[in-house]
């Protein structure tokens, strides 16, 4: 059976570090540091990826890597 990635690019930044807070170091080593920002309440990680400028694969997977510890 195929498991699928708990983390994807359509949730919500804020909705990631509700759920999983151990995601923030995370975000942080990527150079997300407004996770609490207004912003981040309605953007998904792939406008922040886009916006930021960050690789999304790499960045979904170190996330679903840090949650499934």
């Amino acid at each position: 059976m195929k498991k699928y990635p708990a983390i994807k690019k359509e949730m919500l930044t804020s909705e990631v570090v509700k759920k999983y807070p151990q995601t923030i170091p995370i975000f942080l080593e990527y150079g997300l540091h407004c996770i609490g920002c207004a912003f981040a309440q309605d953007e998904t990680l792939d406008e922040a990826t886009k916006v930021h400028q960050i690789d999304l694969e790499k960045f979904l997977k170190d996330l679903n890597k840090i949650i499934e510890k």
